[in-house]
Order: C-alpha cells, then sequence, then structure tokens
C-alpha cells in the first residue's frame, strides 16, 4: 500500500471512529447521569428534592407504595412530579428474594421466592394504577427490589417490558448506548463514599462516554445505606459545574433514548 494510500485509510478510519462517538453520545454531551433514590422515604422530601430543585436538576424516586414516606405525603409527590422528577415503581410491598445469607430480614408474605411471577406482575400493576392515578402518566421506569429480577426462581424481566420504559439494576458500570441494558440498567450503590470517591465515578463516566446511575437510599439518615447530606449537595455541585459534558435526567427520559 503507497504511503499516501495508507494516510488516506488512516483519515477514513479516524472519521469513521468519530462519527461512531458521536452515534453513541447522550444527547450530545459526553456521558448521562441519572440520580435515583430507593423507598420513597421522608428525607427525599425534606432534603433531596429541595436539594435538587435548588440546583434545577431532576431525579427520579422508586416508590414503594406501602411506606408512611409516600402515603402519608401525597401532595407533595404530586408537586414534585409535576416540578419533572420522576416516580418511578418500586413495588407495592418492596418484596425480596429470603432465601440465603443475609436475607433473614425477608418477611415470609414478602418472600419473592415463594411468589409467582404473576403474583409479582399485579403487585406492579397496581403499584403503576396508584402512580398514574397521582402523576398523570402512563410511563415510567421500575427498579428491581434488592436487586431481584425473580419470582419463584423464574425470570420476570421479559414480562415486565410492556409494563415500563426500563428497568434499574443494581450491577455498576458506566456502559454506551448501545451497551446499555435497558431493561437492567446499570447503577452504582450509594453508602458512606467520600465526596471524592463519588467526583471519580462522574470522571469516570465522561472518560467512558458511558450512563452513570447513583441509587441512594438514605441522604442524611433513615436508611442504613446512607450519604451524608452535606455530601450529597456537594457532589450535585459537581455534577453542575460539569453539566456541559454531562446529559443528566431522570431515568425515564434516559430509558427511551437508548436504542
Amino acid at each position: 500500500m503507497s504511503p499516501l494510500l495508507k494516510k488516506f485509510s488512516s483519515l477514513t478510519f479516524s472519521l469513521s471512529l468519530s462519527f461512531t462517538a458521536a452515534a453513541e453520545s447522550w444527547q450530545g454531551k459526553d456521558a448521562a447521569v441519572a440520580l435515583t433514590y430507593d423507598d420513597s422515604l421522608h428525607v427525599h422530601l425534606d432534603t433531596v428534592i429541595p436539594a435538587l430543585d435548588k440546583r434545577d436538576l431532576k431525579g427520579t424516586f422508586y416508590i414503594t407504595v406501602d411506606t408512611e414516606g409516600f402515603s402519608q405525603r401525597l401532595p407533595e409527590w404530586r408537586a414534585a412530579a409535576a416540578n419533572g422528577h420522576e416516580l418511578g415503581n418500586h413495588t407495592l410491598f418492596h418484596p425480596c428474594n429470603g432465601e440465603g445469607p443475609g436475607r433473614e430480614w425477608v418477611a415470609a408474605e414478602r418472600d419473592l421466592s415463594t411468589w409467582t411471577v404473576e403474583r409479582l406482575l399485579g403487585n406492579l400493576r397496581a403499584a403503576n394504577t396508584v402512580l398514574q392515578a397521582l402523576d398523570g402518566k402512563s410511563s415510567r421506569t421500575y427498579a428491581y427490589p434488592c436487586g431481584d429480577a425473580e419470582a419463584g426462581g423464574e425470570s420476570y424481566v421479559a414480562a415486565i417490558k410492556p409494563m415500563f420504559a426500563g428497568a434499574r439494576g443494581v450491577v455498576p458500570g458506566f456502559p454506551s448506548p448501545s451497551k446499555t441494558e435497558r431493561y437492567n440498567i446499570a447503577a452504582h450503590v450509594v453508602n458512606g463514599q467520600s465526596l471524592d470517591e463519588l467526583k471519580t465515578l462522574v470522571d469516570n463516566a465522561i472518560a467512558q462516554q458511558g450512563l452513570l446511575v447513583f441509587l441512594f437510599h438514605g441522604v442524611g439518615g433513615e436508611h442504613s445505606l446512607n450519604l451524608d447530606a452535606s455530601t450529597h449537595g456537594q457532589l450535585l455541585d459537581y455534577l453542575q459545574q460539569k453539566q456541559s459534558q454531562l446529559w443528566i435526567a431522570p431515568m425515564v427520559d434516559i430509558a427511551k433514548s437508548l436504542p
């Protein structure tokens, strides 16, 4: 191959990579970030939503219907949804697989290992009805309680696809748009990390041009999986600083954007 032809081939290859990267971008940004919060806790309304609203950021709140943090504060959740936050489905009762070490806390009536897929689907349909009555929306995402995607030993992933725009898992990663599993979206569990550790996740997502999903529970308390409220606020400030590189959006918007 002549030097000129080699140079042309190299240029063509570089342009091809550039076009591929452009096609893989997140709404024209280098990476995407979703801020997700599980279990409809009081601190989500008292601490998290004011912090997000102050910075004009939108989050996804995975609602477990049978919680005081939800049932006692319906008008506030309705207002949050009206302001652009997603109310995601996290079931009526938060059933988890009670088998295996470390799952002794799972109540017998909420043990997914004894449920059928149809029972679980009925639970999800009922939760969707409650949430739609509150926010008026027919499209939302789902988060697997405890990351468990089986009922009675049978996967229910395929069965929920007609019900949701996507579903969040619990395995960490920074997938590109084409590599993101829409019904097992990677997520990073947050529990006591330092601000520097959380900022590193953001920087890695940008470097890898991938999706970063934060999975929060407590923020300033109310759950054993917790992040200090001050650290949470500083993380939001860092995300704001990086907004020229980041598409920060609710999970439902990100899921709908996937190829």
